[in-house]
């Protein structure tokens, strides 16, 4: 590769890598000042007056380069005022004879239009391993977690950064699954991800985004190493290693953790699926991002948008708009719509919109679909629930047919992964006795309507305005019934009614408990729980006993007991019995009590035997726990 060939696809990166750095500044102008000029000038810095500062650093980390951004020093002057440095130089500009950051990358979806109100920015910083002593490689990472931790102070965007060996991105080992990572589910996949989506912050340049040659076939090592030997080369392109294909296996691995990510975040994997499940359709087909790569090098209207989530998107539908069922393909377009979360035919269009118009051009939505997905978050509970389900049966669609192809080939994933993402499914899908189901709720916060208990028959069914005739849940216990609004994140206090019945429960009484409940489990959210817990055999981690809840006639003999109860994998029950000793029965029958299991209990308080009950109960539970 002629050096004035890699002289040209430098500057057409940079600038293409300026209108990302751009198009970010304009959707979060606060974020995007902070993560692409702060943040570099702050890891670049050790002062006692800055975020960030490390005592026993004797000399500054550096990355690479910085002193060349004109923008970082432009700034330099203001940074160290918010601060109160008062230091004459402008500390950037002297070369520091700390250890070098090779360079700062985002990955994912911001400074595109598929960043929303609700992303994230993943940020990889990364180094040369072999250069850092474990001393210093535990001074970056403590200098990197006090600066989070101020950034999570002073900005809304949640950041998170992962601290990376060159080495390891070059031969793609990302170790194991970890809340932020996908670990050994997805290798060359995510590599992939990264030089398709990435922003360079500040830093040397992916050399896989200028190796290329209109005129001739390029050879990824030979280039690099020419380059690096070469008495005029670039020094500020750093060697992530090439990307010529993915194994068919790894699909595999990477369907599995999006549908897992669908348990979240289920717009976001649905695009995922849908790209993956391309890729295995297509395996001769060239990778997305050296597509990519291609059109920003060689698109014709240097003013179309040189957005990767649009190109993206454009992809998805043009493979799919001849392979997909019609009503599929439509649904298709609305998820694209809601993901990026658009407002079209309004009266205050941003840029994003002004991006995607491209595609949506082709690829037409209704007036009608538009209005009513700008509405989204208003729609009423029934219709959240319909279009939740719709998207949640896609994406396990998908994924069935993608496994269909794969057939047992796991190989490269490892086995202790396949366990946690395996456990954290089923605990989310499968179907267990006496355990509350789940609504695939899609917006973040729905509209919740009146829910109304009524008893009929023997049978609770809670009933809504806006589902008809249909019942949102429907069982022979109503505490059954309220666990399951309160666990799906629908309930709300002043939103309960009754129907007149022959029953002892009261309404007050379902608001009560309700509340309990509530304060005990809170709502389901399987993100929060550690991938560790999956590793583990299954507990319960916490329990709510509750005692009489539709008895009339208060006394010491205790004949009706609930036990509602959540495990260590997220996975929330709800039993009955007939006495203290039944339930003592079934709790050493399951032999599943954690040690670390919290109890808590609840009882009318105008049982006149409110505190004898509740000491009873006490004391049963402590004996089972000190016989185990």
């Amino acid at each position: 590769m002629l050096s004035i060939t890699l002289q040209t696809n430098k500057k057409k990166y940079l600038a293409y890598n300026t209108w990302r750095k751009k198009f970010f500044l304009s959707q979060t102008p606060k974020e995007g000042e902070v993560i692409l000029h702060l943040l570099p000038w702050l890891l670049s810095l050790n002062h006692p007056l800055a975020p960030g500062y490390v005592k026993e650093l004797q000399d500054p980390f550096h990355v690479f380069l910085i002193e060349n951004s004109q923008e970082i020093l432009q700034k330099e002057f203001q940074y160290r005022k918010m601060f109160g440095i008062r230091d004459d130089r402008q500390t950037v500009r002297f070369l520091s004879r700390g250890r070098i950051i090779e360079g700062i990358y985002t990955i994912g979806s911001v400074g595109t239009i598929s960043q929303t109100s609700q992303s994230d920015c993943d940020i990889w910083i990364c180094i040369d391993r072999s250069a850092f002593s474990d001393e210093e490689v535990t001074f970056l990472n403590r200098k990197i977690n006090l600066i989070k931790g101020w950034l999570d102070s002073q900005i809304r965007m949640p950041v998170y950064f992962f601290l990376t060996d060159v080495e390891d991105v070059r031969h793609c080992r990302f170790g194991h699954i970890d809340f932020e990572s996908s670990g050994s589910a997805q290798k060359n996949i995510l590599k992939e991800e990264f030089y398709r989506t990435s922003i360079l912050i500040c830093g040397k340049i992916p050399f896989w985004w200028v190796c290329r040659d209109d005129h001739a076939p390029v050879d990824y090592q030979e280039a690099f190493l020419k380059n690096q030997q070469s008495d005029i080369g670039e020094i500020d392109l750093i060697d992530f290693g090439d990307l010529t294909s993915v194994s068919r296996p790894e699909f595999y691995g990477a369907a599995l953790w999006q549908l897992n990510k669908s348990l979240t975040h289920p717009l976001k994997s649905i695009i995922k699926m849908l790209l993956l499940r391309m890729f295995v359709e297509s395996p001769e087909e060239d990778l997305l991002c050296h597509k990519f790569r291609d059109w920003i090098y060689d698109r014709e209207d240097p003013q179309m948008p040189a957005d990767p989530s649009l190109f993206t998107m454009k992809a998805v539908l043009d493979y799919y708009n001849q392979r997909a069922r019609v009503d599929h393909f439509e649904f298709m377009k609305k998820c694209f719509y809601l993901r990026y979360e658009m407002k079209m035919l309004t009266g205050s269009q941003s840029l994003k919109e002004e991006v995607a118009s491209e595609v949506f051009k082709t690829y037409k939505l209704s007036r009608k679909d538009i209005f009513a997905l700008n509405e989204f978050n208003a729609w009423p509970l029934w219709d959240q629930i319909h279009f939740g389900g719709l998207m949640f049966e896609f994406v396990t669609d998908i994924y069935r047919s993608i496994v269909a192809m794969q057939k047992d080939e796991t190989e490269l994933i490892d086995p202790c992964d396949l366990t946690i993402i395996g456990r954290k499914i089923s605990s989310s899908m499968d179907a267990r006795a006496f355990k509350i189901p789940l609504l695939h709720i899609s917006a973040d916060s729905a509209k919740l309507p009146v829910l109304t208990f009524a008893h009929q028959a023997g049978l609770w069914q809670v009933l809504s305005p806006d589902a008809g005739a249909e019942p949102i849940i429907a069982n022979e216990d109503a505490v059954f019934c309220l666990t399951y609004l309160v666990w799906n994140g629908i309930f709300d206090p002043v939103q309960i009614r009754m129907l007149p019945n022959h029953t002892p429960v009261t309404v007050q009484e379902l608001i009560n408990l309700g509340k309990t409940t509530r304060d005990v489990f809170g709502v389901y959210d399987i993100a929060t729980v550690h991938f560790s817990r999956f590793l583990e055999e299954e507990a319960i981690s916490r329990m709510l006993i509750v005692i009489s809840f539709d008895d009339a006639d208060f006394t010491m003999d205790i004949k009706d007991i609930r036990v509602v109860f959540k495990n260590n994998w997220e996975e929330m029950f709800v039993r009955r019995f007939s006495s203290l000793e039944k339930m003592r029965m079934f709790l050493l029958k399951t032999g599943k009590i954690s040690p670390r299991m919290e109890t808590f209990y609840y009882i009318q308080r105008n049982n006149k035997y409110y505190e004898k009950i509740i000491e009873r109960a006490k004391n049963m539970i402590a004996q089972i726990l000190a016989g185990r």
